[in-house]
């Protein structure tokens, strides 16, 4: 099962419908795509992979394997509830709790800074292409998220530390992501993210090149009214490495008013007289327009009994 890849220099080419349909069906059927040819700077997406990497060798991984979930593994009790996971969060927007994580260097706050200013952009552009493909305008999302102070921006830096015992635990349990649009920065290497669609779960492989790996959360589900979907997914520990993991959230803000988008919605609350009404004269035209003038019909007559 190949998982679509959306290339974004064919968004400025003859191949532009092409490429807006693919990136249409993939948040429809499948709710996670890949991204390559993106605004990021792929020298600074491999400097923050390498501090990352670097923090959780001298600050994490000592303290990881002495903690109580991994006397758990040993002990083979219970592990159903826990994940084989090393990880922490850093705020950026609205407001940013990054220089307060004073165990984390200076380089690695100011290059992930740079990094996520880069990744913003890139889901601002991809919720505007979104919205195209949803017959939206083109800001509907960022608007929706944005409540007082604008859409709410989060990463979850985390590493799934070598399993001696990967048929034991999870790296991370199955769910689905609360939120807007998640990129994510994962591994090149070690595999463990994996998707469910159509009845079966659907290996994720390690990024090679710099791709950034896309899904969609709960709140582009509601948004859409169904349309676009947030996929069920999970982490397998892994035996023989430890994988990376750096997935940055654009959220809607905690005050933002979340509902499906008026247009996406089917009309309701009419008569169905009404409707046949309508539909003796529109019978052969396309059905589009004709649910258009039932919610118009609709909302006028809630006003008029409201």
């Amino acid at each position: 099962m190949e998982i679509p890849m959306i290339d974004f220099n064919k968004l400025d080419g003859e191949k532009r419908a092409e490429t807006m349909a693919l990136l249409h069906q993939a948040c429809e059927k499948w709710g996670f795509f890949q991204i390559e040819n993106h605004v990021v700077d792929k020298k600074l997406m491999e400097k923050v992979k390498h501090l990352v990497n670097t923090h959780y060798e001298e600050s994490m991984k000592r303290s990881f394997y002495e903690s109580g979930i991994a006397k758990a593994l040993e002990d083979k009790e219970t592990t159903s509830n826990i994940d084989w996971e090393s990880s922490f969060f850093i705020w950026h927007r609205p407001t940013s709790n990054i220089d307060g994580l004073t165990n984390l260097s200076e380089d690695l706050r100011k290059t992930m800074d740079e990094y996520i200013a880069q990744l913003v952009k890139l889901a601002e552009k991809l919720s505007e292409l979104m919205c195209e493909n949803l017959g939206l305008e083109k800001g509907y999302i960022r608007e929706a998220f944005s409540g007082n102070a604008g859409p709410s921006v989060g990463t979850k830096v985390a590493k799934y530390p070598q399993c001696p015992r990967p048929e034991l635990v999870r790296g991370l349990r199955e769910h689905t992501d609360a939120g807007g649009i998640i990129l994510l920065l994962q591994d090149d290497q070690v595999p463990g993210l994996e998707f469910f669609k159509d009845g079966e779960w659907v290996v994720i492989p390690p990024s090679k090149n710099n791709t950034i790996f896309v899904n969609t959360g709960d709140q582009i589900e509601i948004l859409s009214n169904g349309k676009y979907k947030s996929a069920l997914h999970r982490v397998m520990a892994d035996k023989n490495g430890s994988r990376l993991s750096i997935a940055t959230f654009y959220n809607p803000s905690g005050d933002a008013i979340i509902s499906p988008a008026p247009k996406l919605l089917y009309p309701n609350h009419f008569r169905f007289q009404d409707y046949l009404k309508l539909y003796a004269t529109t019978k052969f035209a396309d059905k589009g327009p004709r649910f258009e003038s039932m919610k118009s019909m609709a909302n006028e007559h809630h006003s008029l009994h409201a």
